[in-house]
């Protein structure tokens, strides 16, 4: 990592991550807008290291991370760099790339100093695994939040077995298995979110955050500025669908909430049946017990659990096939390894749980 003065004068403005101290602000801003500001390998390692120097900055009393582009917050990680990973047998990559993200994950949940995320735009994936581990979390009414990964046969990672289980009610569970999107209102009905802003206010938000006195306690005085710019986002669809919700997605197993779901006629559960028959049927599995287990885990406990997914995963077909059918050839018809969750061997997919070797183990 280069120096302080380097990141701050000589960083070329093409880097996929752009760093900068303004006042007492650390400022980090994920810059690859065409690509979504898609997460890679290169863009972890480096957030890893500047936010470990602003840790021991004295100067530094608040980070602040958003996305370059109107458009997107983060879309997720970098899927078809892991694809071409993959298809060259890249080992090392496959590995260092979860260890490293979720490494990432870990140092934000435990920064000592506040952490505020702007997710404004796209936010998804690996997107929510740099931003909602901080403390603040800020939405604008251009938030779109997903975890979308049983789509592409992989599960909701980045921590997703621990914040998803979190969530009021069943809503965790609805939301890791189907991938639906959610606006600013819904995120924070969720508690996946803290704060509601404007978007034409986030540039006043950095500009408060750059003029304030921190003193003896700089959480206190990110709360009090962010609770100064909260802004009503509009009611929440998820308040209509909470019924629902809890009740078909509490079922014991995958195969019975597409029971619970087709015993009554309604549009919502219409809507999940069509929407979680196009899943890799592994994925939903895997998921299901990587939320119920994660309730009662702590975010290292997840994170180290869901590096043992990662690991199986992306050595498993329905991962490959699925990037092929939503990234690659893009004609989202994708053929799973099994035609429905009846197929699925609960003790498949307990091997995916199991221990790695001693000396693969991520743990945190």
């Amino acid at each position: 990592m280069t120096s302080e003065k380097n990141n701050d004068q000589s960083q070329p403005s093409e880097a996929p991550v752009l760093f900068k101290k303004d006042g007492p602000v650390g400022h980090i801003l994920l810059n690859r807008p065409r690509a979504l500001n898609a997460l890679n390998l290169d863009m972890v390692d480096m957030m890893a290291a500047q936010l470990k120097s602003w840790e021991n900055d004295p100067a530094v009393k608040v980070v602040v991370v958003e996305g370059a582009g109107e458009k997107a917050f983060c879309a997720g990680g970098d899927i078809r760099g892991l694809y071409d990973a993959r298809a060259v047998d890249d080992e090392d990559m496959l590995d260092a790339f979860y260890r490293r993200e979720y490494h990432l994950n870990h140092v934000i949940a435990n920064y000592p100093k506040p952490y505020v995320a702007m997710m404004d735009g796209i936010t998804m994936g690996g997107g929510v695994g740099v931003s909602i581990h901080g403390r603040f979390r800020v939405v604008t009414e251009r938030t779109m939040f997903a975890m979308p990964e049983t789509g592409i046969g992989f599960f909701p990672d980045v921590g997703g077995g621990y914040f998803l289980s979190r969530c009021p009610g069943e809503i965790g569970m609805y939301l890791g298995l189907t991938g639906a999107r959610l606006k600013a209102a819904d995120c924070l009905y969720a508690g996946l979110a803290t704060h509601g802003v404007h978007a034409d206010q986030v540039a006043a938000v950095k500009a408060a955050l750059v003029q304030a006195d921190y003193g003896s306690d700089a959480f206190a005085a990110v709360t009090e500025i962010l609770t100064g710019f909260h802004a009503d986002m509009g009611e929440a669809s998820l308040v209509a669908q909470r019924d629902k919700i809890d009740q078909t997605f509490s079922a014991d197993s995958v195969a019975a909430i597409f029971d619970a779901l087709g015993r009554e006629d309604t549009a919502f559960n219409a809507d999940c049946l069509k929407t979680l028959s196009g899943k890799s049927p592994t994925a939903l599995c895997v998921s299901f017990d990587q939320i119920c287990q994660g309730q009662d885990m702590t975010l290292a406990e997840v994170l180290n659990m869901e590096f043992r997914l990662s690991q199986r995963m992306v050595r498993k077909p329905d991962l490959f096939e699925g990037v092929r059918a939503v990234i690659i050839d893009k004609d989202h018809a994708p053929k799973w390894q099994h035609g429905d969750v009846g197929q699925v061997d609960p003790r498949e997919v307990a091997e995916y749980f199991a221990p790695l070797p001693a000396d693969r183990e991520l743990n945190l």
